[in-house]
């Protein structure tokens, strides 16, 4: 697998990164903004990519070590899907697909997705993201049961420090509780359990024994609540934002068994695992051996480069789904976008370089060698864990690796080492004490030698600066 130019070089016009960086910070309300920053530090253009690197509006180049975020699966500046999405938006850029419409990307699409996914999921819900996905599937959810007689059947598990999106719905079902500070949600939806954090176990409890006791929960719940109260089960087959958290092995599939012997449904959360993070199109059964109800995806659907989501959705809930209500009586939800013909061209393309260029193979081959490497900067003062799996990883920072205990909020140890590796020509993730590392599927083991070795530099002058200032 190579890292060289993915596009011909051409003129780009010059930029006047001053001015734009003025525009920015003064209109552009940006997703999870800080700030207490912010309005004096504006943000960081990133004006230009290409293959595993973008750069800034000052010519800076950085290797991306987060895939845009999650997304950029196949890689910055493909041409050929560029080109596909303008071949298609010449031809027809959007028509609608409500009332019996379509367009050929969007059938075309589905038929694929129907033939990568687990292979009882045959139907696809298209939205405009992971946030849509989730949402729509919810509220198809509580149709389902409607539609059985199960009126009661409304509450949704989700679990702490999950996440699912940001619409009013979806971050409800999100666990992260500072997503949700001073927003509203809609709790007498939705029931969190325990997250599984195999690093934060009870002491002196076995993985085994932690799955147990994470089963029994479940189970506990289940009961307190009524099974005739409960709609479906959604959960990452890996958190994501919620710390990159790998559950106990055969967690997944004996969750699933839980809701398959109470009729609730067991949703999965593809949106960042989906389409080769982990070394396939899917994780769900291929990794984790279950066979889920509904998968949802986004993000590495199209790489980034058009917005989508979709909802898979098994043949047993489509035979409910796909029953007409009554007279005059239409399935009446969706979206303006459902299927939008531009962003599933570039889907198409993208899946098909997946396939032709054997990205996913690429990353089982080179995943382990990531874990391996990441896993050598445990060596590191503030370095208490190195988790998660392929090119889906995590670095929890503390303050004592023997007790675990967490720095202070405001030594802001995430940002500092995120800093110090941007500075050296990395951009990882930070989110609170944690930095995120979810490249592009594209990095070979000489990237990661790189990557590797700048955090390596970067943990050491993080480090220094949190002696510096007191916090070590």
């Amino acid at each position: 697998m190579t890292t060289t130019s993915t596009r011909q070089t051409t003129d780009r016009p010059v930029l006047d990164a001053e001015t734009l960086w003025q525009k920015d910070k003064d209109h552009f309300i940006h997703p999870f903004t800080d700030f207490s920053t912010f309005h004096e530090e504006g943000c960081d253009l990133i004006t230009d990519s290409d293959g595993i690197y973008v750069e800034d509006a000052h010519g800076n180049r950085f290797i991306d070590g987060i895939a845009g975020l999650w997304c950029v699966n196949v890689g910055h500046g493909r041409a050929e899907i560029g080109q596909a999405m303008a071949d298609q938006a010449t031809r027809m850029a959007y028509f609608s697909t409500f009332n019996n419409l379509s367009n050929a990307p969007a059938a075309e699409l589905a038929a694929k997705l129907a033939e990568l996914a687990p292979a009882h999921l045959n139907h696809v819900f298209y939205s405009c993201g992971g946030s849509t996905a989730n949402d729509a599937t919810i509220r198809l959810v509580h149709y389902y049961f409607n539609r059985l007689g199960k009126p009661n059947k409304k509450r949704i598990l989700s679990r702490n420090n999950a996440y699912h999106g940001t619409t009013y719905l979806s971050s409800t079902l999100t666990g992260i509780a500072s997503n949700n500070w001073a927003f509203d949600t809609l709790d007498h939806l939705v029931t969190h359990l325990s997250e599984a954090n195999c690093y934060r176990r009870p002491e002196g409890m076995s993985e085994a024994e932690y799955c147990d006791h994470l089963v029994k929960e479940f189970e506990d719940t289940v009961a307190e609540i009524g099974a005739d109260n409960i709609a479906a089960f959604i959960a990452e087959p890996i958190m994501g934002a919620g710390g990159v958290l790998v559950a106990p092995e055969g967690y997944h599939k004996r969750m699933q068994a839980v809701c398959r012997a109470n009729e609730i449904l067991f949703i999965a959360d593809e949106v960042v695992t989906g389409f080769g993070r982990l070394g396939h199109f899917f994780a769900s059964e291929a990794v984790f051996e279950t066979q889920p109800d509904i998968i949802n995806c986004a993000k590495g659907l199209s790489s980034g480069y058009a917005p989508l989501g979709a909802t898979l959705i098994s043949d047993e809930l489509y035979e409910v789904l796909g029953t007409p209500q009554g007279k005059g009586g239409v399935l009446s939800t969706g979206f303006t976008y459902s299927g939008h013909p531009v962003s599933c061209a570039a889907a198409l393309k993208s899946i098909e370089i997946i396939e032709r260029e054997a990205i996913c193979e690429n990353v089982r081959e080179v995943g382990p060698y990531l874990e391996q490497q990441l896993k050598t900067l445990s060596h590191h003062k503030t370095v208490g864990d190195v988790r998660g799996s392929h090119f889906m990883m995590c670095l929890e920072n503390v303050a004592d690796k023997d007790t675990k205990e967490l720095l202070p909020v405001e030594a802001r140890v995430g940002d500092r080492i995120a800093f110090e590796a941007q500075q050296r020509g990395l951009i990882i993730r930070p989110v609170g004490h944690l930095n995120v590392i979810s490249p592009t599927l594209i990095w070979s083991r000489e990237t990661v030698d790189t990557a590797v070795a700048i955090l390596d530099e970067a943990l050491t002058a993080a480090t220094e600066s949190l002696r510096e200032d007191g916090f070590l």
